[in-house]
C-alpha cells in the first residue's frame, strides 16, 4: 500500500467481484477511530457473518448485528449473498459472531418450545429442534424451528417470503405442516414437522453410492411432490438433494419424501388468470445451486416448471453416479464453466452408467420449452418401468411411492413402456438440446432501460420538492446534484435502477439521526450536495448494489480515513463540500477495483 503524501490511492490486487464468497465481511475495525481526524468519528456499522464456503454455491442472504453509533460518522450494512449451500448434519455450530436465537420460543397460539440443538442453515433461516416446554398440550413434544431474521433478504418488507408460498401450497403431498408462524424480538419464526435426514446425507452415509432401485424411487416421488407443487402456481427454484428429506427415522414417515425450503420458490403462473408469466432474460441474475441449476437458470432467464425438472434430472444422475460432469471449478467464472459444460455434455455421456430411463428423462426435460405443460405421469412411468425390471417389491420399497401411484395409473403401464423402448431407425420428433449447436448458443443482454434524461440548475430551496416530485411521477429518479452560489443542479433519469428515492433539505451539513434512520429502513446514500451557506441536500435511495455504507464529516480532506476504508473493501460513491467542510461516502460493494483520489 502507498504512502499517503499529497494524494491517497487504493490499489486493490485483481480479485474479481467485491462480494465473492471467499472475501471476509469487513470488521468493525476499532482502529479506524484512531485514525480519523477530528471531530473523533464513531460508526454505525452492520457486519455480515460468513459461512464457510462449499462447492455447492447458492444465492441467499446474510445475516446483520449492530455495532457503535457516533457524532459525525456513519454505517450501515445490508444482507449480501453468500455462496454456501450445506447438508444439514454439517452445520450444528451457532456462528459466533452472529446474533442468537432466543432460548424459547411461542409465537401466536402455539405452546412454549425450548430452542435445542442446531439442525442446519439454509438460503433462508436457520433450523433448530424445539422441545415443547409443558408435558401436555396440543402438538409434537418435538419440532423443527425455523428462525429468519428481520434483516435478512427474504424480510426486507416483512414476514419472510417463504410463508406466502407455504401459504399459497396449503400443505400438499411432499411437503411438512407448518403449524405456527409469528415473530419474536427480532426474528421470524415458523415452526413445522420434524423431519428426517436429507438425500445428501443419506447418500453420504452410503458411501456415495445409491442403488437404482433407491434412485428410482426419490425420482418418482419427487416428480409427483413437483407436479403437485407446480399445481399451485410455483415453482421451487433449487430442487437438490438437500432439500429433499426422508420422514423421522422410526416413524411410520421414515420412507416418505419430503421437499423444504421454499426461499427461492417464484410463481410460474398468474393464480387469478391462470396465465403463465412473461418471459425475460436478465444475465446478471442467478437464483439455485450452480452444480444443480438448469441451464436457463445460468442464462438469467426467468423460472418455469421445466426448470425444476431439469434440476431433478441433475439430482437424480448425480445420486446414482456420485458426480456430474461439471464438478470442480472453481473461480469468478465458474458460474459461465458450469453452464457451458452442461449444455456440451450429451445425456448419453452423461447418464453413461445409468439405466436407459435415466437418459430418456434427461432428453425429454432439458427440451421443454418455456411454458410446456411437463407430462408428469409420462416421466414417473420411466422409473416406475425401471423398479419393473430390478424386480421391485412395492411393499419394501426404500422410498414410499403411493403418492405417486395415481399419477402412474393416469398414464399407464402400456404407454410408459412404449415410450421408454427405442427402436434402432426412430427418428427424433425434436431437436435435442446437446453437443455443439448448445455450445453455440449466444446471450445479447443489455441491463439498462431505455434512457429518458431531465436537468434543473438554478433551483432555489423552495422549488427542489417541485422538480423532484414532478420528475418521480414520471419514473425518474436523481442521479446527480450538484449547488452554485446556494442554487442547485439536479440529474434525474430513469435508468438508475433505483425502485424508491427520498431525499432532506436541511440548513446544516448532513443530518446524521435522518440518514441513520434511513439506512435502518434499506436506503442508502447516492448523491449529496452542499452549499456556501452551510445547508445540503442529501438523496438516499432503494435499490442499489450497495451492501454496506459509511460517511465522515471533517474540517479537512479525510485522507487517512478513506485509506482506512479503502483496507476494508469501502470505494468513494459521493463527496460533497458545505462551507468549509468536506463530506465524503463510502460503499461496500461498489463494483470498483481500483480507485485513487488527489
Amino acid at each position: 500500500m502507498p504512502v499517503l503524501r499529497s494524494a491517497a490511492r487504493r490499489a486493490r490486487e485483481a480479485q474479481g467481484h467485491p462480494a465473492a464468497a471467499d472475501e471476509k465481511a469487513p470488521e468493525a475495525a476499532a482502529a479506524a477511530l484512531a485514525a480519523a481526524p477530528a471531530p473523533p468519528p464513531v460508526e454505525k456499522r452492520r457486519r455480515v457473518t460468513r459461512a464457510e464456503e462449499r462447492e455447492r454455491e447458492e444465492i441467499r442472504p446474510r445475516e446483520v448485528v449492530a455495532g457503535e453509533g457516533g457524532d459525525d460518522e456513519g454505517e450501515r450494512g445490508m444482507d449480501e449473498p453468500d455462496s454456501a449451500a450445506r447438508s444439514a448434519d454439517k452445520l450444528t455450530f451457532d456462528d459466533e459472531d452472529g446474533p442468537t436465537v432466543p432460548e424459547a420460543v411461542q409465537v401466536g397460539s402455539s405452546p412454549k418450545y425450548r430452542v435445542d440443538r442446531k439442525l442446519g442453515k439454509g438460503g433462508f433461516g436457520q433450523v433448530y429442534v424445539g422441545h415443547r416446554m409443558s408435558a401436555t398440550g396440543p402438538g409434537a413434544v418435538e419440532v423443527a424451528l425455523k428462525f429468519e431474521h428481520r434483516t435478512s433478504k427474504g424480510c426486507h418488507y416483512g414476514p419472510p417470503y417463504e410463508w406466502t408460498a407455504y401459504n399459497a401450497i396449503g400443505g400438499i403431498h411432499g411437503f411438512p405442516r407448518v403449524h405456527y408462524k409469528g415473530r419474536q424480538g427480532d426474528y421470524f419464526v415458523m415452526v413445522m414437522d420434524m423431519l428426517g435426514p436429507s438425500l445428501w446425507d443419506v447418500w453420504n452415509n452410503k458411501s456415495h453410492i445409491m442403488s437404482v432401485e433407491m434412485v428410482s424411487c426419490i425420482a418418482i416421488e419427487a416428480i409427483c411432490i413437483l407436479e403437485k407443487l407446480h399445481s399451485k402456481g410455483y415453482v421451487h427454484g433449487d430442487v437438490k438433494p438437500e432439500n429433499f428429506l426422508l420422514g423421522t427415522p422410526g416413524t411410520p414417515e421414515e420412507k416418505k419424501l419430503f421437499l423444504v425450503d421454499l426461499g427461492l420458490a417464484t410463481k410460474w403462473k398468474d393464480i387469478a388468470t391462470g396465465r403463465h408469466v412473461k418471459y425475460d432474460q436478465r444475465s446478471d441474475v442467478f437464483r439455485g445451486t450452480f452444480r444443480y441449476a438448469s441451464v436457463h437458470a445460468h442464462l438469467g432467464r426467468t423460472g418455469s416448471r421445466r426448470d425444476d425438472l431439469e434440476s431433478l434430472a441433475y439430482t437424480l444422475v448425480f445420486l446414482l453416479r456420485g458426480c456430474l460432469p461439471w464438478q470442480g471449478y472453481q473461480g469468478d467464472n465458474k458460474s459461465f464453466l458450469v453452464c457451458k459444460k452442461k449444455m456440451a455434455t450429451f445425456p448419453v455421456s452423461l447418464c453413461c452408467f445409468c439405466p436407459h430411463p435415466f437418459r430418456k428423462f434427461v432428453e425429454y426435460v432439458v427440451n421443454l420449452k418455456f411454458d410446456e405443460e411437463p407430462d408428469y405421469a409420462k416421466c414417473a412411468s420411466l422409473f416406475h418401468s425401471v423398479l419393473s425390471v430390478v424386480g421391485s417389491n412395492p411393499d419394501v420399497r426404500p422410498i414410499n411411492t403411493d403418492g405417486a401411484q395415481k399419477l402412474i395409473h393416469q398414464f399407464g403401464q402400456k404407454r410408459g413402456r412404449f415410450f421408454i423402448e427405442e427402436e434402432a431407425d426412430e427418428q427424433p420428433k425434436k431437436k435435442i438440446r446437446v453437443g455443439m449447436p448448445a455450445t453455440q448458443w449466444i446471450s445479447v443482454y443489455n441491463g439498462r432501460v431505455p434512457m429518458k434524461q431531465r436537468y434543473h440548475y438554478n433551483v432555489s430551496d423552495s422549488r427542489v420538492g417541485q422538480h423532484i416530485e414532478k420528475g418521480n411521477a414520471d419514473g425518474l429518479f436523481i442521479s446527480c446534484i450538484t449547488s452554485c452560489s446556494d442554487l442547485w443542479a439536479l440529474i434525474m433519469d430513469a435508468g438508475t435502477g433505483f425502485t424508491s428515492q427520498i431525499y432532506e433539505l436541511i440548513p446544516h451539513f448532513l443530518h446524521k439521526e435522518w440518514v441513520m434512520d434511513q439506512w435502518e429502513r434499506d436506503y442508502y446514500i447516492t448523491a449529496v450536495a452542499g452549499a456556501n451557506n452551510g445547508s445540503s441536500l442529501v438523496v438516499m435511495s432503494k435499490g442499489t448494489k450497495y451492501t454496506q455504507q459509511s460517511y465522515k464529516v471533517s474540517n479537512s480532506f479525510p485522507y487517512k480515513w478513506i485509506n482506512k476504508k479503502w483496507q476494508d473493501g469501502f470505494y468513494v460513491t459521493s463527496m460533497a463540500t458545505a462551507g468549509s467542510r468536506w463530506a465524503v461516502v463510502m460503499s461496500h460493494n461498489a463494483g470498483f477495483s481500483n480507485q485513487v483520489a488527489f
